[in-house]
């Protein structure tokens, strides 16, 4: 309301002398213009700007919403009243006005932006603080290094320090690229808008755009053509120079980094915009040992501040004879930035408030030689004012935009000659020699000469954007373009328009709308202009022109005062032609000011044979991001997001080869990638979401692209990491390093990732998009259709249709690709330290035999099977017939109620034992009752919660996929749950059906979404289970409770519940299906992918060695013919497969689960049966679980283990104790009723009692030669003499006609176990020990006779101590046969015959690695 009155009360005043809505041109009377120029419009001009400047200091001084708004209202009321006091000047007929009075009204008529309406005027003042705000509040958060971790840090004073100062070259890439993120990408949306509306108040101030209207105020015909001229006459000089500092800065980054022959990166020239190149002269400096100009150190050591400085300046000045600054003045200006808190705009500023009294500057002082010379400048600006002060309010400008700039300047050329800094104390001693002068010439030259073309540049960028030639698409590609072509230097990593960067909005006078050529002209000018006074004080000729120092010359003085008075009262030519005799503006005086340097430089880069100029089609390696080295890799992906990715990381690394020993260095950059790596994986997942839930070629290129860049932010931190040696770090510390370190197929690079990702896609997308054909016209996909005819029918052929129609439609389309990505998968492993894929994925177990732990845990659990399979072969055989269900083969595997044969569940009806009795199948009461995928959900949320557990968010409810989508989309139905990454956000993915089975996968997949909520504060790479199989195991640990008759009835899904034996018996049946019967096959995926990984199962035996294994782990066999040759691959047609997901975790989470069970119900107090406990509502047991959980993978799996169970191993026994009695009851079901325990494919089934029996036997005859003779005989004339790689498993089957064991595969994937340790058990453990009957006292005989009989030391005493049951050996390989056959003795006589069986597989390996001792 203030401005308002203000303004009101100003325009009466002014149209009292005028009646301003008379006709244009109507008026020719000048006196009656000049009366009201002077006596009205000056008055209150000076109240009305002086009032807007003054509200535009507070805002510049205190960055507040509510001063911008103050500041945004005077201004409006300013633009109003240019508007106002338009309109009044064109009343006036100026045909025959005096040049003076036409030109006052001039002034009035061409206002700029202020002659749009007010509307536009305000929004076109609203975009502009909005832009500065951006700009003036920005900060650059994640320092390497920075042992505050939520620092961050803004222009002025800090990152203007590490531009400075820094030689670390990714230390300063964080600096200059954070400082654009922070500026330009908020801005770049408003831009267009900006130059719309300036191009609208050019075409009411009569230019066609913008960038004219800002020429016009140089009043020349092309002024364009002038600035090119004088560039042209410059530019050899800036060259010479060019190539010098090139080749400096070369020395220091090497050529790598800086081309001899290309543009220099711009973020090694000492300053945010490489417009000053001061700041380098440590490097660049001809003569290091000689003196130099920069005085910073003296300021410091002197004691210096900021007011001390400026006082420096004015004596300069007023020694000169010019006006002192009023002490208005040194009491409101800001010298330094405010300690207090607030936000400021910090870029230097000299201000005049129009009243002819007021004058300040603002600026952030830092005490350095940099910030003296701009004080000068600055002061320059104030002196101007006070000279001009007089003029009306319509002259008080410079003569040119330029003349304004150049004052200050001119007179700090007199100021930095070494005569004056000594002169005034600041140079110890006054060094006069060719060396000295040639490093005061560089000093000046890295200001003066360096910044000429980007002061050139800035304009003619935006002069295109006005005109129109560059658009807001090309934005940032123009920059750069003028930036290298022009000035000669480079971005330092990839910048780009489509990734949003807008790179001159991180320039003060983009954002904030000021003309920059002026500064162009100024550094042409201020050479003249020192010529002049020089002259006029006597130093030139007399000395060299940059000797001269003109200070306590009042001669000088006058010139300038002479120069300054008529403001723009007089054209600029005028002006100059009184200063220096001449009307046009010269570079002559800049190129004698400098050329004894161009004279050396020009002889230097002789004699180095310089390339002059630059090729501008160089660029700087990819760095940090070196993984980035091929077109392709751009031309696929958003390159600029993607280096900024891994360029915040990799700001920390030192440059320097030497690995990192700080651990506190560790630890900062830890800091930083943890948050680095939640945006990158957010945006990962939040694209594998959307292409998940909308399989669209689009959506798959998104998620491709964004996948590229996840493995390319993988990649660097894996380069980063790999820089510290953490030998000696904290234990935590080190493991958060190990595991950014191995990163899988991230490791691989450019085109290979890029292959990689697609054929996971094209993978993925065949198997999510694949129906099966009835007809020409219905085709059904597997969910739900395909699912529930093989869960429901009992067709045999109809069930066989389908089963053969998926695998069909899956397999083999994609078996080529499948190869292909064995090829890159293994390529990642080795640069992952591992020789395969296989052996990466088990390696995150960390023990050192997964595949011998995960095989004693099916030994533990195979008699069970064995016993399960026989029983339900025996009821399917009677069901559908001997015909098709042989009882001694392996069971047709489309008959098991699931398109896997996985879990048995869906054929419960077929084989329970008590058909009358009451069934725990809940889905017809699950459809009787009404209930959707929500309400099934809601069940389990409530379960979670009942135990104490974290409630889903509301966004999971809110965004979760909780049936399939009847939109027509196409989505990968598989249940899974998502972790985003951002610690609140986390979705499970589901086609629901309502029925048993899902409530079942609900809660297992509920149980991810709980583990993600539980360790969501654990740095990024803790955030996953303690191992795969943690993860999996959490939700079906509570299913275990949730699956309980008494549970069901509990919550209403179950009418009664029968406590007897034979009810028992039914729901341990139904458990089993789903949980026994899955054992074999959790197993067996991962085998089959191991030994594809490692290469002993090549494409032509896919599906070949697929079928062996269901064969013979799980007793199922394929219902028609399956062969490789006809191009099948069956394992495709398991999601995991294409979808690239380790299956081990599942087979592993199927034993923790039984073992978590058992130690919470015994937590939660349950006296029952064990599979009678329910934990529901006991938050004991929560809170036991939840603890576990929130460990993430902070801590070994054996601790978290421990934590829950109080055990560090993985134990099965909790599996034999929870369906003990359906063991008991099988067994004595399987032998009533004749069902054969076992299988084999030829209908003759031997089994392992069968084998067992066989060494018995030849143990009790002592025929120990007759054993080690069937044995030798095969490594002999089959794997010893044959032999030369791998492809030794392909002998296998002559190990089956000899009966001396199972098939060769059995004997591979037997107990394998060598024990690292087994040294340390043989100290701690006795003797006698070892043959106890426990796992642990057999593996350690077992690991303790293997290492004996592989040192020669060892053997000889083992052999002694056994050879009178053995024949004489000789020779060194004969002495570890005889210890081995030693062995043999022991294994028999303690009935260990599972290792026995593996004695041939050792002297395979020793004999293959042709070194005993090396397996």
């Amino acid at each position: 309301m203030r401005y308002l009155l203000l303004f009101s009360a100003a325009l009466v005043a002014v149209r009292a002398q005028i009646d301003c809505g008379a006709p244009a041109g109507s008026v020719a009377d000048e006196s009656k213009a000049v009366l009201w120029l002077n006596n009205t419009y000056n008055p209150n001009a000076e109240i009305i700007y002086s009032t807007a400047i003054s509200a535009s200091w507070d805002y510049e001084t205190n960055i507040t919403e509510y001063n911008q708004q103050v500041m945004l209202d005077a201004i409006s009321v300013a633009g109003g009243f240019d508007r106002d006091m338009r309109t009044c000047a064109l009343v006036f007929d100026r045909t025959d006005f005096t040049f003076d009075t036409n030109r006052r009204l001039e002034n009035l008529i061409y206002i700029g932006a202020a002659a749009l309406d007010d509307e536009k005027f305000d929004e076109f003042n609203q975009i502009v603080a909005d832009m500065s705000a951006i700009y003036n509040t920005g900060e650059v958060c994640d320092k390497p290094g920075d042992p505050n971790p939520d620092a961050c840090y803004p222009l002025d004073p800090d990152l203007y320090d590490v531009m400075a100062n820094s030689r670390n070259w990714s230390e300063l890439v964080w600096a200059w690229e954070g400082w654009r993120d922070t500026c330009g990408p908020p801005m770049k949306p408003m831009y267009p808008r900006y130059v719309e509306l300036s191009n609208e108040a050019a075409l009411l101030n009569d230019q066609p755009d913008m960038g004219a209207f800002w020429r016009s105020w140089y009043e020349m015909e092309d002024f364009e053509a002038e600035v090119m001229r004088l560039w042209d006459e410059v530019l050899p000089m800036y060259e010479q120079l060019h190539a010098y500092v090139r080749r400096k800065l070369s020395g220091v980054y090497g050529t790598e980094h800086v081309s001899l022959t290309g543009a220099i990166p711009a973020h090694i020239t000492g300053n945010m915009w490489a417009q000053d190149w001061m700041s380098i002269s440590d490097i660049v400096l001809p003569f290091p040992n000689a003196s130099s100009i920069d005085v910073t150190d003296e300021l410091i050591n002197q004691g210096y501040d900021a007011l001390q400085m400026f006082q420096l300046s004015e004596d300069f000045f007023v020694s000169m004879g010019l006006i002192p600054s009023p002490q208005s003045f040194w009491e409101d200006s800001m010298f330094e930035k405010p300690d207090d808190g607030r936000e400021v705009t910090c870029h230097a500023s000299a201000w005049d408030f129009f009243n002819r009294k007021d004058f300040r500057i603002k600026m952030c002082t830092r005490v350095n030689h940099e910030d003296l010379i701009t004080i000068h400048h600055e002061m320059g600006h104030t002196q101007y004012y006070y000279q001009y002060a007089p003029q009306p309010v319509e002259y008080r400008d410079g003569a040119n935009n330029g003349f304004h700039e150049a004052l200050g300047d001119t007179i700090s050329l007199s100021v930095q000659t070494p005569e004056h800094l000594y002169e005034v104390g600041l140079l110890p001693e006054l060094v006069q020699d060719q060396e000295s002068d040639l490093n005061y010439l560089m000093s000046m030259a890295l200001q003066k000469v360096a910044f000429l073309p980007f002061g050139l540049l800035i304009d003619l960028w935006r002069w295109e954007i006005f005109d129109g030639t560059i658009t807001e698409y090309n934005y940032n590609e123009r920059w750069w373009h003028m930036r290298t072509g022009i000035q000669g230097v480079v971005e330092p990593v990839k910048r780009s328009d489509l990734a949003g960067d807008f790179d001159a909005g991180a320039k003060y006078h983009v954002p904030a709308d000021v003309p920059y050529i002026r500064y162009f002209v100024s550094h042409i000018l201020q050479f003249q202009f020192h010529e002049a006074i020089c002259e006029a004080a006597g130093e030139y000729p007399a000395k060299p022109l940059h000797h001269c120092d003109v200070y306590e010359s009042h001669e000088a003085g006058d010139l300038l005062a002479e120069m300054m008075r008529p403001g723009s009262s007089i054209p600029w030519q005028d002006v100059l032609e009184a200063m220096t005799g001449s009307r046009d503006m010269s570079t002559l005086p800049l190129q004698e000011f400098f050329k004894p340097l161009i004279t050396y430089l020009t002889a230097e880069n002789t004699k180095n044979d310089e390339f002059i100029g630059w090729d501008i089609n160089w660029k700087p390696p990819e760095t940090p991001c070196k993984h980035h080295s091929t077109a392709a890799m751009y031309a696929v992906m958003n390159a600029a997001a993607i280096v900024l990715a891994c360029l915040s990381m990799s700001a920390l690394i030192s440059a320097e080869d030497e690995l990192i020993t700080d651990e506190g260095e560790a630890r900062e950059y830890l800091v930083m990638y943890n948050t680095l790596a939640q945006e990158t994986y957010f945006k990962y997942v939040t694209t594998s979401w959307n292409y998940a839930t909308n399989l669209t070629d689009v959506n798959k290129d998104i998620f491709v692209q964004e996948s590229l860049k996840s493995a390319a932010f993988d990649l660097e931190a894996r380069a980063n990491v790999s820089k510290f040696d953490w030998t000696n770090f904290d234990p935590d510390v080190m493991r958060q390093l190990q595991k950014i370190y191995y990163i899988g197929s991230s490791a691989l690079e450019g085109d290979d990732l890029i292959e990689y990702e697609n054929i996971l896609a094209d993978m993925e997308q065949i198997y999510s998009t694949a129906k099966v054909c009835e007809s020409e016209s219905i085709c059904i996909p597997l969910d739900p259709d395909l699912t529930r005819l093989m869960a429901t029918s009992r067709d045999y052929d109809e069930l066989k249709w389908a089963w053969e129609g998926w695998r069909r439609e899956t397999g083999p389309e994609m078996k080529d690709m499948y190869e292909n990505f064995v090829t890159l998968a293994n390529k990642a492993a080795k640069v992952n330290d591992q020789p395969d894929m296989g052996a990466y994925w088990r390696s995150w177990y960390e023990v050192d035999d997964l595949k011998a732990d995960s095989m004693r845990l099916w030994e533990q659990l195979r008699p069970f099977y064995e016993q399960l399979h026989a029983y339900v072969r025996g009821r399917l055989s009677e069901h559908y017939g001997e015909s098709l269900v042989d009882p001694k083969r392996p069971i047709p595997a489309h008959l098991l109620g699931n398109m896997w044969a996985q879990s048995w569940g869906n054929i419960l009806d077929l084989v329970l034992p008590y058909p009358g009795k009451t069934s725990i199948d809940v889905t017809p009461a699950l459809v009787d009752q009404g209930y959707d995928a929500l309400r099934m959900f809601n069940i389990s949320e409530e379960f979670f919660t009942s135990l104490g557990l974290i409630p889903s968010p509301q966004s999971f409810w809110d965004d979760t996929m909780f049936v399939k989508p009847t939109d027509g989309r196409d989505v990968v139905c598989h249940a899974s749950a998502w972790d985003f990454y951002n610690a609140k956000d986390i979705r499970i993915k589901m086609c629901t059906s309502i029925n048993m089975e899902d409530l079942i996968t609900i809660h297992h997949e509920m149980g991810h979404t709980q583990y993600f909520l539980q360790y969501k504060d654990q740095p990024v790479v803790y955030r996953r289970g303690a191992n795969p199989g943690f993860h999996e195991a959490v939700g079906d640990l509570l299913a275990l409770s949730v699956s309980t008759p008494d549970h069901l009835h509990q919550i209403g899904l179950l009418d009664t519940v029968e406590d007897d034996a034979e009810a028992d018996i039914n729901f341990l049946m139904s458990m089993a299906l789903d949980k026994i019967a899955f054992l074999p096959f959790g197993l067996l995926m991962d085998l089959w992918r191991w030994d594809v990984f490692e290469g002993l199962t090549t494409k032509d035996s896919y599906t070949e060695a697929w079928w062996k294994l269901r064969n013979d782990i799980q007793g199922v066999e394929a219902p028609v013919e399956r062969s490789d040759e006809a191009g099948h691959f069956d394992p495709g047609a398991k999601y995991h497969i294409p979808g690239n997901t380790p299956y081990i975790r599942y087979f592993i989470s199927h034993v923790l689960q039984f073992q978590m069970h058992r130690s919470l119900c015994e937590t939660a107090g349950n006296t029952r049966s064990l599979h009678q406990c329910d934990i529901y509502r006991s938050k004991e047991a929560g809170k036991k679980l939840g603890d576990m959980l929130k460990l993430g993978s902070s801590k070994k799996w054996p601790e978290a283990l421990e934590a829950i169970t109080g055990s560090r191993e993985m134990d099965a026994s909790a599996i034999v104790d929870y369906f003990k009695p359906l063991m008991t009851w099988l067994e004595e079901k399987n032998e009533e009723k004749g069902y054969v325990v076992g299988w084999s494919d030829t209908g003759s089934v031997i089994t392992m009692n069968d084998i067992n029996e066989e060494y018995v036997s030849l143990l009790n005859e002592m025929m120990w030669i007759q054993v080690l003779a069937i044995i030798k005989k095969h490594l002999k004339s089959i794997i010893c003499e044959n032999i030369e790689d791998a492809t030794f498993v392909k002998s296998h089957r002559a190990y089956e006609s000899e009966k001396i064991g199972s098939s060769y595969d059995k004997v591979v994937n037997i107990e394998k176990r060598i024990a690292c340790g087994v040294a340390e058990r043989m100290k701690t453990t006795d003797n006698t020990d070892f043959l106890e009957n426990t796992a642990d006292g057999q593996n350690t005989l077992h690991g303790t006779m293997l290492v004996i009989s592989q040192n020669e030391e060892m053997a000889r005493e083992l052999y002694e101590a056994g050879k009178e049951f053995t024949p004489p050996y000789s020779g060194e390989w004969e002495l570890h046969l005889g210890a081995l056959e030693v062995q043999v003795k022991y294994y028999f006589a303690h009935d260990l015959h599972k290792y026995a069986r593996l004695v041939s597989v050792y002297f395979a390996q020793m004999k293959l690695l042709k070194k005993p001792g090396m397996l």
